[in-house]
């Protein structure tokens, strides 16, 4: 296939498309392009007002929406205007977070779920430094037998405990890094009872241990902690360090699947809150860990800034990294933030195709061009553009997949799921740390998510009102923004929805 110089790809005609190749997939992605005739769409939510007159008659890239009225302010959704939201209410059905801290503290069993995208099971999980017999035999009699325990890397190098296979060897389904088991050589007779197993785990915990304490192989396996924790791998290795840290106990866990009794299966949610019930455990989800801990770490370090001059006009950039994968994400800010008070925002998710290439499958670049119109206009206010958001979190690849799916039938959502792949994935601390970094307290959020404005909204941030961004609709679009209206929850508006359904 020919390539294509970037500088021409506004010189195609509408009826040309860029057609996207890697490896053994592509997809077809119809391009905005200056000669393309899209009905014009003023931004309003409260009166129908009707303009037939062709939109892009002009370059796309340039004040694409050149007759944009002033801002108007909507509603916060469903959302009582005065109210928080809390990052530590757990989810339905389960324990908070720091209610399992305290127990961990107390040297108690915890019972941690993690999401269905993965295994759904659950795994007993106490500090290891606090293990005790009573506490073993209970973790043995209603587990798989197998117990863990969860070590960072540089204990188990003073250990002198390798991992079993290395990293590319590794074909366990979710990569669970094990290292060579082993028994306490003091203390211990089989290395078997809970007596012994508690006496190595003991052994483990101990920063005094050396590696000629123990042998190998025995009957306790370690497990190797990924650094970052459940920020960066949202499973029961790193949920039970960061349970043990949290308490402010040694970096160090122990965890045992639990087993559905009735078939020796692995016990499922509805068994696992039946069991804590019985047992006055704590049950609580990883999912709801991992919002702990983002609400309160520091995931984002300023990097630089510049000033930059827009189409739309000079703004200051901010680069931000990102502590946890080193991503860097940009902050573009006008005018004078002051006392980041009623700041107009825009939070805008990475999107290749819509906002560099002008695909017409989405409305992303149309909005992010909409949103710097207003910011502009306004003279204050402030873009955070996240990386990492590509496909609603799901990476370029598989958007494209996505795409080719939904040429034969499938709507935005249920493509993701034939792929085996989250709706949306997408997380926002991130945003939220940047914007007050920025000296944002509170503002007025551009968009027509409420998952973005309730992403927000518990990270000490004000959301005072919501200015929809309501884009073009064509013939490739419509039933992508149908359908986050209809399954993803988008707030339009009457006319907005009048349009869309008049648009069929």
């Amino acid at each position: 296939m020919a390539s294509i110089a970037p500088s021409s790809l506004l010189s195609l005609n509408a009826n040309q498309v860029c057609i996207v190749k890697r490896h053994t997939f592509q997809s077809t992605v119809p391009v905005r392009t200056p000669n393309t005739k899209l009905p014009r769409l003023l931004i309003s939510c409260s009166s129908a007002t009707t303009d037939n007159t062709s939109l892009l008659d002009q370059d796309p890239h340039s004040h694409l929406f050149q007759n944009t009225p002033p801002i108007h302010i909507t509603p916060s959704f469903s959302v009582e205007e005065d109210s928080e939201i809390d990052l530590d209410t757990p989810t339905d059905g389960f324990s908070s977070i720091p209610d399992a801290i305290n127990d961990i503290q107390q040297g108690k069993l915890v019972i941690v779920v993690d999401d269905e995208d993965r295994e759904n099971e659950g795994d007993l999980i106490m500090a290891a430094s606090l293990a005790t017999p009573e506490a073993m035999a209970f973790i043995v009699r209603h587990g798989t037998g197998i117990v863990c325990v969860s070590m960072k890397g540089e204990d188990l190098e003073r250990l002198d405990l390798p991992l079993m296979v290395s990293s590319k060897e590794n074909e366990e389904k979710l990569c669970t890094a094990f290292t060579v088991s082993v028994d306490a050589k003091e203390g211990t007779s089989t290395g078997v009872s809970a007596k012994d197993r508690t006496k190595t785990v003991l052994s483990l915990a101990s920063p005094d241990s050396k590696p000629g304490d123990f042998n190998r192989p025995g009957h306790i396996f370690p497990l190797k902690y990924r650094e970052g924790g459940v920020l960066k791998r949202a499973g029961h290795t790193e949920a039970s360090v960061d349970l043990a840290v949290l308490a402010g106990l040694p970096p160090v866990g122990v965890l045992c699947e639990i087993v559905d009794e009735s078939d020796g299966s692995m016990a499922r949610l509805p068994k696992l809150r039946e069991f804590a019930k019985m047992e006055g455990l704590k049950i609580i989800s990883i999912a709801d860990l991992v919002r702990y801990r983002r609400k309160r770490d520091k995931l984002v370090e300023r990097a630089s800034i510049a000033r930059l001059p827009l189409k739309w006009g000079n703004v200051n950039a901010y680069c931000y990294r990102s502590l946890l994968d080193g991503m860097e994400h940009i902050a573009m800010v006008k005018g004078d933030i002051g006392d980041g008070q009623d700041i107009l925002v825009r939070v805008h998710s990475e999107c290749l195709t819509g906002d560099i290439f002008g695909s017409a499958r989405c409305d992303c670049g149309n909005q992010l061009a909409l949103s710097m119109e207003m910011i502009e206009k306004a003279g204050r206010g402030v873009l955070v553009y996240l990386r990492g958001h590509e496909g609603r979190g799901i990476g370029l690849g598989h958007k494209l997949r996505a795409y080719n799916l939904q040429d034969n039938g499938r709507d935005t959502v249920e493509a993701n799921e034939e792929l085996g792949m989250p709706v949306d994935s997408r997380e926002y601390g991130i945003g939220a740390q940047i914007l007050r970094d920025l000296g944002v307290r509170s503002m007025r959020l551009m968009t027509n998510n409420p998952a973005k404005y309730l992403g927000l909204k518990g990270y000490g941030l004000s959301v005072v009102g919501r200015v929809p961004l309501l884009t073009p609709i064509t013939s490739e679009n419509r039933r992508y923004l149908e359908t986050k209206r209809t399954k993803m929850g988008h707030v339009y508006g009457a006319e907005f929805n009048g349009r869309l359904n008049n648009s069929a």
